[in-house]
């Protein structure tokens, strides 16, 4: 019975002393003071560091956004913020993983060949993107304004910083990419707070040319909106197929240009049919040989 006890005592598990139970807190108490509280303070250093980051970035971005929203566009501004504010996030992450150990020169080549794909991807947009913030910057045209892009007659109703949002005369909505815009000639009709309005007419000439520039002056005269400086004027402008050719200029605010435009087409002809002063439409005179005749 000996043997065969001393077999199944040995087969059976040991009890834990109190030593082993020393041995291993004291293992654990080791591991603790040689990663766990080293890895504790990094942590929380490192979201420190990221809670601070991230109210200087919103701080900083306030205060360099302010004299651009104010002083030259709000869109503009609240960009120049957000960019502030996620370059100093960027800056921060990269100190934090620093303090981990972490290389972040391969992080940042890594981010770069990153920066660099997306760009060739989205060249288009960035081109636009680009030219939004240069309209933005320069401002050749504002809200409101009406003007000349592409070939289109539009007034502004937004510009963003991808596209610029118009409406045509007849309410019809065009957006243009930015980089088409700025890339491309713009006349902004608006700009100047008065406008030239011209009306070209053709005069019979049988007509007396100081009849006519008399009944010219007075239609101007008697058009409502027309501004005495600049002052008027009625040009001779040349001999026609079949009209002696006049041009009648006037100035008037730009809100009321069409309106002055219409006012004085339509006393330029009442002028001239009270004159006696016909306006001719071109005519062709058909001249037939004999041989055509007798035909």
């Amino acid at each position: 019975m000996t043997p065969f006890l001393t077999l199944a005592q040995a087969t059976q598990p040991a009890v834990p002393t109190v030593e082993d139970a020393q041995e291993t807190v004291g293992k654990f108490v080791e591991f603790l003071n040689t990663y766990g509280v080293p890895f504790l303070i990094q942590a929380v250093v490192a979201i420190v560091i990221l809670i601070a980051a991230y109210f200087v970035g919103k701080f900083l971005g306030r205060v360099v956004s302010a004299p651009v929203i104010k002083r030259v566009d709000e869109t503009l501004g609240k960009f120049i913020a957000k960019l502030v504010f996620y370059l100093i996030m960027i800056v921060a992450v990269i100190a934090v993983l620093g303090r981990f150990g972490i290389e972040v020169t391969a992080f940042a080549a890594v981010l770069a060949a990153a920066g660099f794909a997306v760009g060739l991807a989205f060249q288009g947009t960035l081109s636009s993107f680009a030219a939004g913030v240069m309209l933005l910057v320069f401002r050749p045209f504002k809200v409101g304004d009406v003007c000349v892009l592409a070939g289109e007659t539009v007034k502004i109703e937004a510009i963003d910083l991808f596209t610029t949002l118009a409406n045509t005369l007849d309410n019809r909505r065009i957006i243009f990419p930015n980089a088409d815009v700025f890339g491309s000639q713009i006349e902004v009709i608006t700009f100047h707070p008065q406008r030239r309005v011209s009306v070209d007419v053709g005069a019979a000439y049988d007509a007396d040319i100081n009849a006519t520039r008399a009944a010219l002056e007075e239609a101007i005269a008697a058009t409502e909106g027309v501004l005495e400086d600049p002052e008027s004027k009625v040009v001779l402008q040349g001999l026609g197929g079949s009209s002696v050719d006049w041009t009648c200029m006037a100035w008037a605010n730009s809100a009321d240009f069409l309106a002055v435009k219409q006012a004085l087409t339509q006393n330029i002809k009442e002028k001239l049919d009270a004159a006696g002063i016909g306006i001719p439409f071109p005519q062709m005179d058909v001249h037939l040989d004999g041989q055509a005749q007798n035909a």
